[in-house]
């Protein structure tokens, strides 16, 4: 859960980097209608979005470990409780 949460809010700051950065730079030369902060907010996901690819990949990949150690001991404890079931006494 810790490597999730961090995950998203790595996600998250880099958005709000991503947002900031543009809001400056089209701050200069554009009026903050509602238009052009929404078009802000696409674009700043769109390049948050790129930029994750490569700058958290080591979190990314660390969380689809967690996750798949889960699923695997899920799937254990599952096939145990499964097997208990179907002992069968015969005489």
């Amino acid at each position: 859960m810790r490597s999730f949460l961090l995950y998203t809010a790595a996600r998250f700051g880099l958005f709000l980097a991503a947002f900031g950065l543009i809001w400056l730079v089209a701050g200069f030369f554009l009026p903050w209608t509602s238009r052009n902060i929404m078009w802000t907010g696409v674009l700043a996901i769109v390049l948050s979005a790129i930029g994750s690819l490569y700058l958290l990949r080591g979190l990314r990949d660390r969380f689809a470990q967690v996750a798949r150690a889960r699923a695997e001991e899920m799937t254990a404890r599952l096939e145990r409780a499964r097997s208990k079931e179907d002992v069968d006494d015969v005489d």
